[in-house]
């Protein structure tokens, strides 16, 4: 029977505090409808301190904004981005539209047609995100959306050059210098200057989480977010070191970042357990990352690699790294995680930054039922039917007639008698003698 090493101390009293954030929310996109630009520019003013005439770069500002970024960033940037595409591109040649005659006379078909418009969130303060640029606007540019925005805060008005170089090189068609609620309430609900979208994508804050699920339904969304969370799967071969860096490495976005060691190692388990709290004397980021270790980190001790599995899956954490003797395994065993990375040489930071697949992924247990964000999200999988026989129609005209009546409803069985009546010649009592 698995035990804990170390337990999680903290609860949801110890996260940031989030009283209050959905009457906020409502309250600032309740403005936005009304009056659109100005409650845009009066929020702009009031949360990141700038003001402007449009929100909107201008392609002036986007070409001085690029050639104030580093050379080797930009080369970066354009490396990690044909990373992202080349698999994006991968993903889009898996989905396919296809036309079967199913039966003599009768048509089914599937098209995949891509969202119209597309609004991106890429976040800054703290951590400007701009990785977030290659996993939204390219993936929907690589989907097919034909136009697709982007925004991001401009704290005192000064833009974060590095994320609106790899927003513009992603292919956005429309950049604005503009964050927070107002920017997620812009883009959904539009105003005098933005066009509404009809999807929004990308990270943020619990503001900008808490919008986006405010929207939803009026538009799409990617995910509901949460804190970014970390699974580590050992049986005790890993290096306990590089384990204490693989923990803290996802430990440092948030203080509620969960990050969890399950081993069958209890060796192992107590010298992470030491490793990480002597790493976070020099960690630069300790701030953040040790009061999530600290409340929301543990070490669970696994009979054997099953129990491990079974926990693992439990816990449907939004990235489970298996460093184990054989961690090609997990593909087998495990079913519940957002995105998976195996072997020592394979850390989730280059999940998160430059290997290619996506890094907006299900948090909260969400993995239990969902994928994170792909191409196809960005796509409109719909069907169409064609039937081109009278026999045929005739058939399905008397399984519709039988199928609706059991089901009392006579109109969509009388649609069904109407097609067997002409097929076949016949009238209809319920019908003019015209017809």
């Amino acid at each position: 029977m698995a035990r804990h090493l170390k337990t999680a101390s903290g609860s949801a009293s110890d996260a940031p505090d989030l009283v209050g954030v959905p009457d906020r929310v409502r309250e600032i996109i309740a403005e936005v409808s009304a009056t659109g630009d100005q409650a845009v520019r009066k929020f702009s003013t009031e949360f990141d301190g700038h003001e402007r005439d449009t929100f909107r770069l201008s392609e002036t500002e986007i070409h001085d904004a690029m050639a104030r970024v580093p050379d080797q960033t930009l080369a970066d940037i354009r490396t990690v981005q044909e990373n992202v595409r080349r698999f994006a591109q991968l993903q889009r040649e898996s989905i396919r539209d296809f036309e079967s005659e199913v039966d003599p006379g009768v048509i089914l078909g599937q098209k995949n047609i891509p969202i119209t418009s597309v609004g991106a969130y890429v976040p800054g303060g703290r951590y400007p995100l701009l990785a977030s640029a290659h996993m939204t606007i390219l993936t929907a540019k690589v989907a097919g959306v034909s136009r697709v925005i982007g925004t991001t805060p401009a704290p005192k008005g000064v833009l974060p050059d590095a994320s609106v170089a790899a927003m513009h090189l992603a292919g956005a068609d429309e950049i604005y210098a503009l964050g927070g609620v107002q920017a997620i309430a812009a883009m959904a609900i539009g105003t005098q200057t933005i066009a509404p979208v009809d999807f929004l994508c990308g990270p943020g804050n619990a503001f900008v989480a808490e919008a986006k699920r405010q929207m939803y339904g009026r538009v799409g969304i990617d995910l509901f977010a949460g804190p970014t969370e970390v699974l580590i799967l050992s049986d005790g071969s890993a290096d306990p070191f590089l384990v204490a860096v693989d923990l803290l490495s996802q430990a440092e976005h948030g203080p509620d970042s969960p990050a969890i060691l399950i081993t069958t190692d209890e060796t192992q388990g107590a010298e992470v357990i030491t490793e990480v709290d002597r790493q976070l004397e020099s960690l630069s980021t300790a701030s953040i990352a040790r009061p999530a270790w600290k409340n929301f980190g543990e070490v669970i001790l696994a009979d054997d690699l099953d129990e491990a599995y079974r926990i693992a899956d439990q816990f449907a954490s939004e990235h489970v790294q298996v460093l184990t003797s054989d961690p090609r395994h997990a593909l087998e065993r495990l079913q519940n995680y957002g995105a998976l990375f195996l072997g020592d040489k394979t850390c989730v930071s280059y999940g998160d930054k430059v290997i290619g697949t996506n890094h907006v992924l299900p948090t909260r247990g969400a993995a239990r039922y969902t994928g994170g964000l792909w191409v196809g999200k960005f796509l409109k999988t719909v069907t169409y039917q064609e039937v081109t026989t009278s026999q045929a129609t005739a058939e399905l005209g008397e399984l519709l007639g039988r199928s609706a009546r059991a089901e009392n409803f006579e109109g969509h069985a009388r649609a069904g008698d109407l097609r067997v009546a002409r097929a076949r010649g016949e009238h209809l009592s319920w019908a003019p003698e015209r017809f």
